[in-house]
């Protein structure tokens, strides 16, 4: 039977985001499953025959290329996996377009790094031109550019939950489907003969992470634990999240009629604009602010600007108008800011008053280190 909570979440949700893992796109030995893939390609032009804006965020490049050359494990070497990745793209992508023509509808094969939505005017032309692509009616259809990511510059999502939360992140009132081979979260590990489905999580807890249990996969990257990561980012912005078992060839389909299947994360009412989901969850940070409790507190409960008071030490490689990550003195991260003024300021500024930044610098150019408005909190 339809559910009038996910009924009413597929009609108020924007844009509906499905991201599909590399465990339910691929058989076993690594080859595409073209039958998942065109059942797949079924239901979402259902959808946007239905005049709903539809974004696919598909893994599955690893893996048809594995498949094309007959690989049985995932490589392991960087320079490896980007030339698996770039042997499989282009199968991965044909496939996709060879479905969505039997329905008239154009395929727009979308690469990103994590430096595209890092960059404050290369994540607005992603947005810009995902929109675009919606407007004419094509489905966007995005994944990790594996060619080019280097893991050890930090240029990598790490997997495609957190690639589809950000990517969901570019709309005002998101769903977000993630399609994984589990039917959703389990209290307890799904193995156990008293495991039960959680239906519905309305409000988020960190025991929520303490219910994964990781399933290792020599074809994926993701698990449980980024899926919770991924509900929590899109949650905590506006959107609302289901987690469901894409190895069923209805789950797309049930999902879209809105029956209950899988988990469904519900909104915590907390809208934040396209600029604060961009600060606080896209964007690198260069730098650290360390602050006492006493600011902590401060920034997290009471929603006020950080002063130059409550910082004990910084460190990093920011000038003025630089992305820092606010940590607490436990070394946690709670915000990240847009800082007002360089390293070497705020070393000669922390623990001091404001009435003492224009003997010190010579100038009091702002008497916060981070403005309020400039700053959103990560947890």
């Amino acid at each position: 039977m339809p559910s009038l909570l996910r009924d009413e979440i597929l009609k108020t949700s924007d844009v509906i985001v499905v991201k599909v893992g590399t465990n339910v796109l691929t058989l076993s030995n690594g080859l595409l499953n073209e039958e998942r893939i065109a059942k797949l390609t079924d239901d979402l032009c259902r959808m946007i025959f239905r005049k709903k804006r539809v974004v696919l965020v598909s893994s599955g490049a690893v893996g048809a290329g594995m498949g094309r050359l007959g690989l049985s494990e995932r490589p392991a070497e960087l320079a490896q996996l980007q030339a698996v990745a770039a042997i499989g793209q282009g199968k991965l992508i044909e496939t996709y377009e060879r479905f969505l023509n039997r329905h008239g509808i154009h395929s727009a094969q979308v690469l990103l790094t994590a430096d595209d939505l890092s960059n404050r005017k290369r994540y607005l032309n992603a947005r810009n031109t995902i929109r675009t692509i919606l407007d004419y009616g094509a489905l966007p259809i995005i994944n990790e550019n594996d060619t080019v990511s280097i893991d050890e510059l930090h240029t990598t999502f790490g997997d495609n939950d957190r690639l589809a939360s950000l990517v969901a992140n570019l709309f005002e009132t998101p769903l977000l489907i993630l399609l994984t081979d589990v039917d959703g979260l389990f209290d307890r590990d799904p193995s156990h003969p008293d495991a039960k489905l959680i239906p519905v999580v309305e409000h988020w807890s960190p025991d929520l992470l303490k219910m994964v249990a990781e399933k290792r996969s020599n074809r994926s990257k993701g698990g449980m634990s980024s899926k919770l990561k991924a509900a929590k980012m899109i949650t905590g912005s506006g959107g609302n999240v289901i987690i469901a078992n894409g190895d069923c060839s209805e789950t797309l389909g049930d999902l879209f009629a809105a029956k209950e299947i899988g988990t469904v994360f519900l909104t915590q009412n907390s809208f934040l604009t396209a600029r604060k989901r961009w600060l606080g969850f896209a964007v690198r940070s260069e730098g650290r602010l360390i602050l006492d409790e006493g600011a902590a507190d401060a920034v997290c409960r009471k929603g006020k600007s950080l002063l130059p008071i409550g910082i004990i030490d910084a460190d990093g490689t920011f000038e003025k108008g630089g992305i820092v990550s606010i940590i607490d003195r436990n070394g946690k991260e709670i915000a990240r800011g847009l800082t007002n003024y360089g390293l070497k300021e705020i070393l000669l500024i922390r623990g001091k008053k404001t009435s003492e930044i224009r003997t010190i610098l010579g100038t009091t150019a702002y008497t916060e280190v981070v403005h309020r408005d400039n700053l959103q909190l990560v947890d």
